[in-house]
């Protein structure tokens, strides 16, 4: 990576992102058939196009919005049911050598303490989270010739071989969030098992992205940033992540430019991203903030449910950045997976306490509830909150996993996974007030099941889930 790693881009690699063209559609004035018409196909569990992701983003009227919220709302339930999938960060290393701008880590900056976990101090980041009940995680990394592939791929088996007993503790998928890599790098990881390879575009608009990432560093160059995921398909890596920090540039631009990026991995490789990220720019040490183009809540609101219409097979991510009850109204239309009790100061899981240390941080968090009181929340709103990892180990990945995905047979799946999981934590680690809560909603779940083979299958294991030490049950 870094310096070390060579510059070949993926096959047919081009720059498809095409700022006037983008630009003119965020002018696009509100038409409310096409509206309606990109919601029906949206319904139909169909991909959007760009220009009609555009005609949703220029419904500016009230009711063509509440028509929006309404079909995002059924388009959820249609395709993931009431399931959350739960993670936590893990932050491996803050050596940067990029100057992004806009981030705490930024190779300039005075006040950001540096520091690379040992492979021990992992090994105790790990525990903290299985200790409070944790099966996903995503390392993350900044861009540093000392986080090679090689590296990379040594902490993922750290996290996957670091088990606590006692508690049936173990980290079952590890997603990575870090620099595009080249193709042998990809390989690397691959055989270590990650789960998803997350790369964030941060800003599709050139100008703006030569703006906050000088030219001199690895992340200033637009192309190798916006070929990363495509690369990571071609060796077999066919989980891959996108997102877009909002913020950076306007919020209707960016989201035409991931619906534009997902289109393009979907056409030119068979599988558009697993997942689509939309953090928001937060507080961090040595960054000043006052010439950014911050997103107000009803905008943020209005563009993941315009994503999630845009892109139906594809899973919304909310992270910790936004406050608790913010994150509790957009899974309602749009989001299925959000972070839990997380931490992103380098140590945070065992060193931090109950404070938030700006300058060992990224960036502010606005969400530090632990993960027993999230889970609690999600079970009183009626989401079955899930750590399940079934498809990735069956090789529901991909391309495969979007035969499932997009005509929505996936809860097939997701359901009983789901609830295996939630069990698990139940037994394990849940407070009293949460176990309560969710062997209530255990029971109205399956309640609603026909009754088929599979369903009496799912309440033998639920049964050896609690009266024995079977785990990792799945379909």
């Amino acid at each position: 990576m870094c310096a070390m790693a060579n510059m070949t881009l993926s096959q047919g690699a081009v720059d498809f992102i095409n700022d006037d063209r983008l630009t003119e559609l965020t002018r696009v004035k509100e038409d409310a058939g096409a509206v309606r018409a990109a919601i029906a196909k949206s319904l139909a569990k169909q991909a959007l196009t760009v220009e009609e992701t555009a005609v949703l983003l220029a419904a500016d009227s009230r009711d063509l919005q509440e028509e929006i919220f309404a079909a995002a709302r059924q388009l959820k339930r249609d395709v993931y049911g009431n399931r959350i999938v739960l993670f936590a960060p893990l932050y491996i290393g803050n050596d940067c050598v990029n100057d992004c701008q806009y981030c705490g880590f930024k190779r300039s900056s005075d006040k950001a303490v540096r520091r690379t976990l040992t492979t021990d101090e992992i090994r105790q980041q790990v525990l903290a989270l299985e200790s409070a009940g944790h099966k996903r995680t995503i390392i993350v990394f900044g861009e540093h010739p000392r986080y090679d592939a090689e590296f990379m791929a040594q902490c993922v088996r750290t996290v996957y071989d670091t088990k606590l007993p006692a508690k049936h503790g173990e980290i079952r998928r590890v997603n990575v969030n870090a620099a595009p890599l080249d193709h042998d790098s990809y390989r690397i990881l691959k055989e270590a098992q990650i789960g998803t390879y997350q790369i964030f575009q941060e800003t599709y608009h050139h100008a703006t992205y030569a703006s906050v990432h000088p030219k001199n560093t690895r992340k200033g160059n637009f192309l190798w940033r916006l070929d990363g995921p495509g690369r990571a398909i071609e060796v077999g890596q066919d989980d891959v992540g996108i997102g877009a920090l909002f913020g950076l540039y306007e919020w209707k631009y960016e989201v035409l430019g991931l619906v534009t990026h997902a289109k393009w991995l979907q056409d030119r490789h068979g599988c558009g991203p697993h997942t689509i990220s939309f953090p928001r720019l937060r507080p961090a040490a040595g960054v000043e903030l006052n010439s950014y183009r911050f997103v107000d809540d009803a905008s943020f609101k209005r563009l993941i449910a315009v994503l999630r219409l845009a892109v139906p097979y594809t899973g919304l991510i909310c992270t910790a950045r936004e406050d608790g009850q913010l994150r509790r109204e957009v899974m309602e239309f749009g989001v299925s997976q959000i972070d839990a009790g997380s931490r992103v100061e380098i140590g945070g899981y065992t060193e931090m306490g109950d404070s938030q240390v700006m300058e060992r941080e990224q960036f502010c968090l606005g969400d530090i509830r632990p993960l027993d009181t999230i889970l609690r929340e999600l079970l009183q709103d009626g989401y079955v909150p899930s750590f399940c990892t079934a498809c990735y180990r069956l090789g529901r990945t991909g391309e495969h996993f979007m035969e499932f995905a997009i005509p929505g047979f996936i809860k097939r799946f997701c359901t009983p996974n789901a609830l295996s999981t939630l069990l698990e934590y139940l037994m394990d680690y849940a407070s009293p007030e949460t176990l309560k809560t969710g062997e209530k909603l255990i029971v109205a779940e399956l309640s609603k099941m026909p009754d088929t083979p599979q369903k009496a299958e799912l309440v033998k294991r639920l049964d050896a889930i609690r009266t024995s030490d079977s785990r990792d049950l799945y379909f």
